[in-house]
C-alpha cells in the first residue's frame, strides 16, 4: 500500500502542470464509447492441463483531450458445468488469493483498469497505465522492447510508464522515464535520467546530444515460477550517449554507445540506426562483454524467462569475455500500418561444445509482422517469432524453424460494421509441460457503441 500511495502522489506531482499547460484538452471534445465482447478463452489449468471458459466484458472508453480512460469488466463462466450447476463463475478474475494462486487485491482490480493515458510517448510529457508492449530504456542494451504482456489472455497486468521532458517546461536540459512493469507489485522497475549538456546550441546534432543514466531492477524474479522460488533480486544500470547525426524524416540516423554494469559482469556496445527514404529500419551494433553478461536482459519475454536468467546471473561468471553483435532490418510505411522487422543478434564465437543455459552464448532471433486497420479489408493482425538458443539442439537452421525454445504469439482481427472479430494465440515453449509447451488463446466478438 505505502509503494502504491507514493506512485500516486508522483503522479499528481507530474499532472499538475499537465493540466496547467493542456490547451488542447479545452478544445478537443469529450468522447465516449463502450464495447460489450462475448468469447472464449483457452488458460492453463491444474497439473498442466487447459480450460475452456467462455467471458463475457463491458469495455467502456472515455476519451477527453490528451486524457484517455479505458475500463474492463469482464468475468469468465461455464455454463450447465454439471447436472446441478447452471453457471460457474471463474473466481480467480474477482477474488484475492483464490484457490492458492497468491494473487493480491491489487493483482485482481488494477487490471480492471484496461490503460489511462495522458500524451503519447515521444512528447515532452506522458503518463500510460496498464499494458505495456515495447518499453525500451536508453538504447536497449538492458531493457530492450519489455513487455507486460505474456501471459494474455490468460493474466493481464497493469504497469505504469512515465515521460516527462524538460522542453514542457522551455528548459531541454533534462528529462526522465521511467516504469514499473506490474503496478501491484513493483517487481521490474526502470528508469533513466538523461541530460542535453549542449542545448544552448544552435547546431542540431550536438545541442540534442544526450547523456543518460539508468537504473533498472526485478525484486522478485521467481515471482511466475514454482520451479526456482526464493531467487535474490537482481539489479543492474548504465550510461549512454546518443547522438542523432541527420534528423529529418527521409533519412533519420542516430549513433549510440552504453556501458552497463550487471552483477560482477559488465558490457559495451557501439552502435548506429535509422530509416531509409522513411521506409526502411535498419541498425547494427558490435559489442563487447564480460564473461556471463547478457545483453538486452530485459527483453519482451522476459517475465517468460526471468527465473532462469536470474539463475546464470546468480553464478560466479566463468571463462573469457566475448564480443558480440546486433542487427535489425525491415520497413515500416503507411504511417507504421505496415510493419516488418526482423531482429537477429549473437555472439562472435562458435557454439559452445557443451549446452549453457546464458542465452547471450547464442543467436536469437525475433520477427514481427503487422498490418494495421484499413489495409486489407475488414482484416488487421499481428504476428511475432521469437527463437531463442539457436544452434543449441540441433543445426543453426533446423533450430530457427523448430517451436523448442520459441515464443509464438498472433492477434488477427476483422472488422465487419461496428463488430470486431478477434483471435489471440500464444504458444510457449515450456519443457515442464505435458506437451513441452503452454498454450492459451482466445476467441471473441466485441460490438462497439
Amino acid at each position: 500500500m505505502r509503494r502504491f500511495t507514493i506512485l500516486t502522489l508522483l503522479l499528481a506531482i507530474m499532472l499538475v502542470p499537465l493540466f496547467a499547460q493542456n490547451e488542447d484538452a479545452q478544445s478537443n471534445p469529450f468522447n465516449f464509447s463502450a464495447g460489450i465482447s462475448l468469447g472464449n478463452d483457452i488458460i492453463p489449468g491444474p497439473n498442466g492441463t487447459t480450460e475452456t471458459w467462455n467471458s463475457l466484458a463491458f469495455q467502456p472508453d472515455i476519451a477527453f483531450g490528451k486524457f484517455g480512460i479505458g475500463l474492463d469488466i469482464a468475468i469468465r463462466f461455464k455454463l450447465l458445468p454439471t447436472p446441478d450447476t447452471a453457471i460457474t463463475i471463474y473466481g480467480g478474475d474477482w477474488i484475492p488469493n483464490f484457490e492458492g494462486n497468491g494473487k493480491t487485491f491489487f493483482d485482481i482490480y488494477l487490471p480492471k483498469l484496461m490503460y489511462f493515458r495522458y500524451g503519447l510517448r515521444g512528447e515532452p510529457a506522458f503518463v500510460k497505465i496498464g499494458s505495456i508492449n515495447d518499453f525500451t530504456i536508453g538504447n536497449g542494451f538492458l531493457m530492450n522492447n519489455y513487455a507486460n504482456t505474456s501471459f494474455l489472455p490468460e493474466l493481464r497486468i497493469s504497469g505504469v510508464h512515465i515521460g516527462l521532458d524538460g522542453t514542457l517546461f522551455n528548459f531541454p536540459y533534462i528529462g526522465i522515464e521511467a516504469l514499473t512493469g506490474n503496478l501491484a507489485r513493483f517487481d521490474v522497475v526502470g528508469a533513466r535520467l538523461f541530460v542535453r549538456p549542449l542545448a544552448w546550441l544552435q547546431a542540431a546534432v550536438i545541442k540534442d546530444m544526450q547523456i543518460g543514466g539508468s537504473i533498472i531492477t526485478d525484486s522478485n524474479p521467481s515471482l511466475y515460477s514454482t520451479a526456482h522460488p526464493g531467487l535474490a533480486p537482481v539489479i543492474m544500470g548504465g550510461i549512454d550517449v546518443v547522438v542523432p547525426i541527420i534528423q529529418n524524416k527521409v533519412f533519420p540516423l542516430s549513433v549510440f554507445s552504453d556501458y552497463a554494469i550487471q552483477p560482477e559482469r559488465w558490457g559495451w556496445m557501439l552502435g548506429f540506426g535509422g530509416k531509409l527514404a522513411g521506409i526502411i529500419v535498419y541498425g547494427a551494433q558490435l559489442r563487447i562483454m564480460s564473461a556471463g553478461f547478457i545483453p538486452a536482459y530485459f527483453d519482451t519475454n522476459y517475465d517468460l524467462y526471468r527465473d532462469i536468467k536470474a539463475l546464470v546471473l546468480a553464478q560466479a561468471p566463468s571463462g573469457d569475455g566475448f564480443q558480440g553483435w546486433f542487427a535489425q532490418l525491415g520497413f515500416d510505411v503507411l504511417e507504421s500500418k505496415l510493419v516488418f522487422k526482423v531482429n537477429l543478434e549473437g555472439p562472435f564465437a562458435a557454439i559452445p561444445s557443451t549446452p549453457v543455459d546464458n542465452p547471450a552464448l547464442y543467436p536469437h532471433l525475433r520477427g514481427t509482422f503487422l498490418v494495421g486497420e484499413g489495409l486489407l479489408g475488414g482484416f488487421f493482425f499481428d504476428f511475432a517469432y521469437d527463437k531463442y538458443f539457436i544452434g543449441r539442439d540441433v543445426g543453426f537452421f533446423e533450430d530457427l524453424v523448430d517451436p523448442t525454445n520459441a515464443v509464438i504469439t498472433a492477434a488477427v482481427n476483422f472488422r465487419s460494421g461496428s463488430a470486431v472479430f478477434t483471435l489471440l494465440y500464444n504458444l510457449r515453449y515450456n519443457p515442464d509441460a505435458p506437451n513441452g509447451f503452454d498454450v492459451t488463446s482466445s476467441l471473441k466478438t466485441t460490438i462497439k457503441f
